[in-house]
């Protein structure tokens, strides 16, 4: 699979400098940040292909976050993740439009697969996006003979 880089938003310190450095220990193009605000500020000037987004944050919390990230880019995917175990909060993530969500404390290979995923759903639209594009593009040529 193609590298593919991932923003990390959560205000526990050192729960997000763990989570970066065992990331790019497996060569995976990570940053990180610790709000919503950070977030939406970095994303304005940099490209990541997946966000993993925690819940509960002082501030703006993951969900409206999440709602913004969505508003001004709707085919990047987000990850929600929390430490409260919470039915309500993932359901309402997951109608925003969040790819997935993991609870504290991660299992890095259940977050690396769902990494994996979101980057291959985010390719697949990008791709679908393309085709559509190139035929419209072609369907607007004139035709030989015309």
């Amino acid at each position: 699979m193609e590298p593919f880089s991932v923003l990390f938003v959560d205000d526990e310190v050192d729960f997000l400098e763990t989570l970066l450095k065992r990331m790019k220990k497996r060569q995976l193009n990570a940053f990180g940040v610790n709000s919503g605000e950070e977030a939406l500020a970095y994303l304005k000037d940099h490209e990541v292909d997946i966000v993993v987004l925690d819940v509960r944050m002082p501030g703006m919390d993951g969900i409206e976050t999440l709602r913004k990230i969505k508003k001004t880019n709707p085919l990047l995917e987000v990850i929600m993740l929390t430490g409260h175990a919470c039915l309500e909060i993932a359901r309402e993530g997951m109608e925003v439009g969040a790819f997935d969500y993991l609870m504290k404390p991660i299992n890095i290979d259940e977050l690396l697969y769902k990494l994996q995923d979101a980057f291959k759903k985010k390719s697949i639209q990008l791709e679908k996006i393309k085709h559509l594009e190139e035929v419209m593009i072609s369907s607007k040529l004139p035709q030989s003979g015309d």
